[in-house]
């Protein structure tokens, strides 16, 4: 095929291989190049060595696989794009692709094969577009949306602890003080002993979960107060083993750890041994007499992974998905039943996110352990 000019002055002919050649190097945004029937990427446009960074005789006779991300690479992406486009004529999708200096961009992307005027399959065509940009604008969006919608969650939880599970006990606490102010001249000391007991406990549970709510709220409102550093995990994790083995000691619970003495965490101090904390405090409370508490640490891609694993008795899966959403329900009844407000571990998963790690639970349903080795896992990211 060739291409005549118009112009009558000139009656000469453009070769098509030229014409379509200028036309693909003038497409800036796009990335077009060919493979043969093995894979292999046999023409690449100007285009292409902008987008990816690879001159044409660097990436000549390369395989296919070279754009795709390794974890594409791993699940079969490639083979699955060219299976596609044999059966149904061409295949498209959005994914993330890697450039030669191993960072990626993300792209829309269509293959088909190319057939011969003879019907013969000479290899396939592949188009990339970038839309790097657009995709980190929707996300963006999407990330405002999220937190928009998280900040009134969590307004909608401070209001129903501070209206319920704050005021209810308050109010009993009002009610048995005004009970003792008017009839303590007829009680007997053993009784006036037990209601001041109950009312020093009851007063102490009420600080407590207030506590909880003003950090709860300092980390979604106040985030001068964070300030990472690079920390020793193991001395935290003593810290806390010291603050509470009085505790695990009344239970006779061993509180263990398996942590290198080097291995450090990038975190705000004062939210990591709050973490540590109540995590460990929250396994003491469901572990039985004569259980076991580990602590254990390891080192995965730049996260430190920690894991805090107790024997006590599995939890249900409704449980689990539960765990770190505030309901007042729930913390209403785990109050009654003195296991905890429960906010302590909302206050874990705020910190833990402010350090931009993230936690999760793995746990086995009733079962109860025939060894050491617990069935009540809450690991944790840092």
């Amino acid at each position: 095929m060739k291409i005549k000019h118009e112009n009558p002055k000139e009656n000469k002919y453009v070769p098509a291989a030229e014409f379509y050649s200028q036309i693909i190097d003038s497409l800036q945004d796009y990335s077009i190049f060919t493979l043969d029937n093995e894979f292999n990427i046999n023409s690449w446009s100007t285009s292409s060595a902008k987008i990816f960074g690879y001159e044409t005789e660097e990436v000549i006779g390369k395989p296919f696989d070279i754009i795709f991300t390794e974890e594409d690479i791993k699940i079969g992406i490639p083979k699955k794009e060219i299976e596609t486009a044999l059966k149904e004529g061409r295949a498209t999708d959005n994914r993330w692709h890697i450039v030669k200096d191993r960072s990626v961009f993300y792209a829309y992307g269509v293959v088909f094969p190319l057939i011969g005027s003879d019907g013969d399959l000479l290899g396939y065509v592949k188009i990339l577009r970038d839309l790097t940009e657009r995709k980190k604008s929707e996300d963006a969006i999407k990330k405002y949306i999220k937190d928009l919608e998280d900040l009134n969650s969590h307004k909608e939880s401070v209001l129903a602890i501070l209206s319920h599970d704050l005021r209810s006990p308050l109010a009993t606490i009002i009610q048995s003080a005004e009970y003792l102010k008017e009839y303590i001249q007829t009680m007997e000391p053993d009784e006036i002993q037990e209601l001041l007991d109950g009312l020093h406990k009851a007063s102490l549970d009420e600080l407590e979960m207030l506590d909880y709510l003003v950090e709860w709220a300092r980390i979604k409102y106040a985030s001068d107060v964070f300030s990472p550093t690079k920390i020793k995990l193991t001395e935290y994790i003593n810290k806390v083993f010291e603050t509470l083995n009085e505790t695990a000691s009344l239970n006779t619970i061993i509180l263990h750890q398996e942590i290198e003495s080097d291995t450090s965490v990038f975190a705000d101090d004062k939210m990591l041994i709050s973490i540590i904390q109540n995590i460990v405090s929250n396994a003491i409370k469901h572990t039985g007499k004569g259980g076991t508490i580990t602590v254990s640490a390891k080192t995965k891609d730049d996260k430190i992974i920690i894991q805090v694993k107790d024997t006590g008795v599995g939890m249900t899966k409704k449980i689990m998905e539960n765990l770190f959403k505030p309901q007042m329900k729930t913390l209403s009844e785990a109050r009654k039943n003195n296991k905890g407000a429960g906010i302590g571990l909302l206050l874990v998963k705020g910190f833990l996110e402010k350090n931009g790690g993230e936690i999760w639970v793995e746990s086995i349903d009733g079962q109860k352990p025939k060894t050491s080795g617990g069935l009540q896992q809450c690991v944790c990211s840092i």
